[in-house]
């Protein structure tokens, strides 16, 4: 059977050449380089004790030093295991999903057709590099000075030029015997309308070759040097030698760039290519004339498990940068994604090599993202998330691009990221949120004031010996509070499902130690998660929760005695939370109340308002209140009535002042 030479050479960029040896040999772990494909073990074809097999999985080829045995991954098939030629393609094909050709008797004459153009596209690369050297080219020359050619760079590249003529490269072809149907399905001319002759395509244009990985030229991109042409950049129609969804600019020697350590890096045109590759990036590539494809993609990876995506720095390169993001989720593999590297605004980068060095963009390049970070900046970037309902649509959109993602095990990973950069969003927004306002949480007054700060709170500097073990010189003031925030972290590590039900109120709580906020950072990372012990262990070391659970009012909690029921752990988490919310907001509202009073009161006021404040903590710190009588205070919480007392001392002396 005759197979279409594009399906073999598909087939082959398709294949691991890894996968399909492991399956004979062991790799020697020591010599071999994984990342880079580069991968060596004892031969399976003679007998011996060293990695003398070596396999180079960008370029599908296997070698053995010691019997010289060689080929790619449909030979190694037919010798391990004694298959024909069509056997092992076809298995090679359902492993990697391609469908076999039905048989065709003209698949050798199509062959024979590629072959054909290829010839012919080869004749016109020269006729277009010829054409470059005559006066008709003199501000093709110029231009190209300008961007930094000289002839070495032009051979390297074979770039030519194509004369404001109808029928240049035609008349040129077809003059040395090549029939005229030929320069059409080449794509170097197009039928006239209404029975016109034929004309050529590119017309007044610098001419880059475009080659597949072999190095045959398959197509040709053309630069208009007219600032008026409808098309600055034209790429050759599709053909039986182009697929441009299939290939990418500078396929072969970015190839071979990579197989020796250079990081792949895709570009959005000739240009930047051929900037980065005379600048020492070789393994450079561009899409031609469309966005990346999912062919694309398989491209990239065959050749760089996680090639950079350099785009330009504006608005459309942005968007691009989107639409790969959107074609690449469903395909990520373990160890197999992107990187993206975003050029200065209004950059590209032959831009950045002009104008500040290969250094410089080799520092753009160290910097790349990973994709996560594009995609949450996607969909947060110039957004205001200060309600619940502009989180909720949040959450939404996320999900919905992850849920895409086919395997699992990165599906997962990547959720985890989005939590963790979703809690450090609104845990950044609260601080901003109040600016100007002092800040929440338990405070006390006192004659003087703390620095940087109208009556903050601030811990003892000095605690006696006989009281730094104890939980209440730890914590001063914030004592309730901490043991309330001890009880709901505890809460959810037991139940860790009630978790995504209590995010938003975990999310916007003030924790009274930095330790409380690393667990409770930790606990919404691992949200629903039946291993999220596990999770805060490896993240902030067991220790964490031994002292959490160590403490006897957490012991004896009831969520925590009862790990994993539902009912009790919500019971007890709506309950904390609502008594964390009444106390923080009575004290919140004495202290801005204060504030407002600064400029206004004698010092003997202000000593008086920090005793009914100290009055006020002293009854949130009673054991023994009296919880039979309550009163409602402005923001909504219930007072007992040691803190009734605090507060209509303090109103009254906000009432006198004002009529003063």
């Amino acid at each position: 059977m005759s197979l279409p030479p594009g399906f073999l050479d598909e087939l082959r960029s398709r294949t691991s050449m890894v996968a399909v040896a492991g399956r004979k040999v062991i790799w020697d772990a020591r010599k071999s380089n994984q990342g880079k494909g580069d991968m060596w073990a004892p031969c399976p074809f003679h007998q011996e004790k060293t990695a003398s097999f070596h396999v180079d999985d960008r370029k599908g080829f296997y070698y053995c030093f010691g019997c010289h045995a060689k080929g790619d991954a449909i030979s190694f098939l037919r010798e391990t295991e004694n298959m024909g030629f069509m056997e092992a393609v076809e298995t090679l094909a359902r492993e990697v999903g391609m469908p076999v050709p039905e048989r065709d008797p003209q698949a050798q004459e199509r062959a024979d057709r590629r072959s054909e153009l290829s010839e012919v596209m080869e004749q016109a690369v020269q006729y277009y590099r010829l054409q470059l050297q005559t006066a008709a080219a003199a501000a093709a020359r110029d231009y190209l000075a300008g961007r930094g050619f000289d002839d070495a760079s032009l051979a390297r590249w074979d770039i030519g030029f194509a004369p404001d003529a109808r029928q240049g490269v035609l008349a040129h072809l077809t003059a040395k015997g090549v029939a005229q149907q030929h320069v059409i399905d080449a794509g170097l001319a197009a039928e006239g309308e209404g029975g016109r002759a034929p004309f050529d395509r590119f017309r007044g244009r610098i001419i880059f070759p475009i080659r597949d990985q072999r190095g045959r030229c398959i197509a040709l991109g053309g630069r208009a040097m007219d600032p008026n042409a409808r098309a600055k950049y034209l790429n050759s129609p599709e053909t039986a030698l182009f697929d441009k969804g299939r290939s990418l600019f500078n396929h072969g020697p970015a190839r071979e760039a990579a197989g020796k350590g250079q990081p792949l890096i895709v570009a959005e045109g000739y240009m930047d290519v051929i900037a980065l590759s005379e600048a020492g990036f070789g393994a450079s590539v561009a899409p031609l004339g469309t966005a990346i494809t999912e062919d694309q993609l398989r491209l990239l990876w065959r050749i760089d498990p996680e090639p950079i995506i350099s785009l330009d720095g504006d608005t459309a390169g942005l968007r691009a940068a989107m639409r790969v993001i959107d074609t690449a989720l469903p395909l990520l593999e373990a160890g197999q994604s992107l990187r993206f590297c975003l050029m200065p605004q209004g950059m590209d980068p032959d831009d950045v090599i002009k104008t500040q060095g290969a250094q410089a963009m080799r520092a753009l390049l160290e910097q790349a993202q990973p994709m996560v970070q594009l995609l949450w900046r996607r969909e947060t970037e110039g957004k205001v998330f200060d309600s619940p309902e502009r989180r909720a649509a949040l959450d939404k959109s996320l999900r919905a691009a992850i849920r895409v993602i086919r395997d699992p095990s990165i599906r997962a990973h990547y959720g985890e990221a989005i939590k963790e950069l979703r809690a450090a969003l609104f845990q950044a927004a609260r601080p901003a949120a109040a600016a100007g306002k002092p800040a929440t949480g338990p405070r006390a007054f006192s004659g003087a004031r703390a620095p940087g700060g109208r009556g903050r709170w601030q811990p003892p500097q000095t605690p006696r010996p006989t009281t730094k073990s104890s939980v209440l010189a730890s914590h001063s003031g914030a004592v309730e509070d901490y043991l309330r925030e001890a009880v709901i972290l505890a809460t959810c590590v037991a139940t860790p499902a009630i978790v995504e039900e209590f995010e938003s109120a975990l999310e916007s709580l003030e924790m009274t130690t930095p330790d409380f906020n690393d667990l409770r950072a930790a606990v919404l990372a691992g949200a629903g998660e039946p291993s999220l012990r596990e999770k805060i262990s490896a993240r902030l070391g067991p220790e964490c929760l031994e002292n959490l659970f160590a403490q006897r009012h957490v012991a004896i909690s009831a969520s925590v005695r009862n790990p994993g029921d539902l009912e009790i752990a919500r019971t007890c988490l709506a309950e904390e939370l609502a008594k964390l919310q009444a106390r923080r907001g009575v004290a919140r509202e004495i202290e801005e109340a204060a504030a407002d009073m600064a400029d206004l009161v004698d010092e003997g006021l202000t000593w008086r308002l920090g005793q009914a404040a100290e009055a006020l903590n002293r009854a949130a710190r009673s054991e023994n209140e009296d919880k039979t009588v309550y009163e409602t205070a402005p923001n909504g919480a219930r007072l007992n009535r040691d803190e009734q007392s605090a507060l209509h001392d303090l109103l009254g002396q906000i009432d006198y002042t004002k009529r003063r």
